[in-house]
């Protein structure tokens, strides 16, 4: 045989020898990944030696390998030991090649000296942290979760890799979202206040000319009444009328307006002592309806005295309006604890909430109405029957909402109409309720 073809020969069977040398650790490798036998690969020098683990299971090994996770152990000098399949998988390198590695050389450069602090660490206790995990351009950031392990040869470290892509990307557009909200909750700020000041002046504006209508108005029916005919004195009537609910529009509009501002000052208040101020206002109405108020025991609750005043004159205001003709109005005010702030809440004699009733006996609506009378210029009966602005109702329910609590309304045609009113017992200096 000549040198060439000895060579050849040679150089065949070395390659022969290689490749079953290559076969045997890829099953070797894969028993261990499998449980079929409990080894590791640890690094002696130059030289890699395999050893057994003392505590190996099969059913661990194969709950390992299913992990969403990474796994890894790792020798007391970091050289990776063990490997699962979703590793390999975050890396983009086969396990046979990642076994023996220094797992450091996978952290980005950036994140080494943390890694080398976590490393440190946790061989004296679990540890946790967050780095990148670079490998050929492509960084991944993971949450790694390192604990010592007891081994029949002396202490490993396991490492659970948690990727964090998904919940990164989630986190930077929460993070984005957030901002802009801050920018439109800034814009909103500055378009309430334009708003505030526009209704202030527009308010106080149109005043002026109005009370110049009223005032001529009524002199010119005074002075020259005798000089006027029928139907002038009804065109003179007419303009009047209208310059008062013009009167009352404006001034409702501005109470609303004045709502938006961050000013409320909440304190423990009785509110019996303020249902009692209101009906004194209320007594020549009450007394010419024949109608009858009936307080069965108010509580005692931090609220803006004022404003809380208003939703009651609303109220009560509406129930005496819209009563029935042949019979006198009874409205009934009532209240109880709640265990929650909800309308479905159980009741509860130390409960944190309160449920405030108003009932009436009055004419009532259809109850498809039951949301939208509490919107701005909403009427559900003529003005020519029935005077008002059509903002009471809406001014309520942002006082209501100013005080952290809640309003709906039950009503039925011909029978009546409850309001139900939640409030906290207390309102804390954050602007939520207790």
């Amino acid at each position: 045989m000549d040198s060439n073809a000895q060579l050849t020969h040679n150089l065949m069977r070395e390659l022969e020898e290689t490749r079953r040398q290559l076969y045997e650790a890829r099953e070797i490798i894969e028993a261990i990944r499998t449980g079929q036998v409990d080894a590791l690969v640890v690094q002696n020098g130059s030289i890699h030696e395999l050893y057994t683990l003392k505590t190996a299971d099969h059913a661990y090994r194969v709950f390992i390998e299913k992990m969403t996770e990474g796994a890894l152990t790792l020798s007391p000098n970091g050289i990776i030991l063990y490997a699962n399949s979703r590793f390999s998988d975050m890396i983009g390198l086969p396990l046979s090649t990642i076994i023996g590695l220094p797992f450091e050389q996978f952290i980005a450069e950036n994140d080494r000296p943390f890694y080398r602090k976590l490393f440190k660490l946790s061989w004296k206790g679990d540890a946790k942290g967050e780095v990148d995990i670079f490998y050929k351009h492509h960084r991944t950031p993971v949450q790694l979760s390192l604990t010592a392990l007891e081994l029949a040869e002396g202490t490993s470290l396991s490492i659970i890799i948690t990727d964090l892509t998904l919940q990164k990307a989630t986190q930077r557009k929460l993070e984005e979202n957030n901002r802009q909200l801050e920018h439109l909750n800034h814009t909103l700020e500055d378009s309430n206040h334009d708003l505030q000041q526009f209704a202030s002046v527009a308010s106080h504006d149109l005043q002026e000319p109005l009370r110049k209508i009223q005032i001529f108005s009524n002199l010119l029916r005074i002075k020259s009444a005798d000089n006027l005919t029928n139907d002038e004195i009804a065109y003179l009537e007419k303009i009047i009328g209208s310059a008062d609910r013009m009167k009352s529009l404006i001034i409702e509009i501005l109470n609303y307006s004045r709502l938006s501002a961050d000013d409320s000052e909440f304190l423990p208040t009785d509110l019996n002592l303020v249902l009692k101020e209101l009906l004194e206002d209320f007594e020549l109405l009450i007394a010419d309806k024949k109608a009858k108020v009936l307080n069965y025991g108010l509580p005692v609750l931090e609220v803006n005295r004022g404003q809380i005043r208003q939703v009651f004159q609303n109220l009560i205001s509406n129930a005496l309006k819209f009563s029935k003709n042949d019979m006198p109005p009874v409205i009934e005010i009532r209240s109880k604890w709640l265990a929650d702030k909800s309308f479905t809440s159980s009741e509860q004699e130390t409960g944190p909430f309160c449920l405030l009733t108003i009932s009436d006996n009055g004419i009532g609506f259809d109850e498809k109405y039951a949301t939208i009378v509490f919107s701005l210029f909403q009427r559900l009966h003529p003005k020519d029957s029935f005077e008002g602005t059509g903002i009471g109702l809406a001014i309520t329910k942002k006082i209501i909402e100013k005080h952290h609590g809640l309003i709906q309304v039950k009503s039925a045609v011909g029978v009546g109409t409850q309001f139900m009113i939640i409030l906290p017992l207390k309102q804390i200096a954050n602007g939520q309720s207790s």
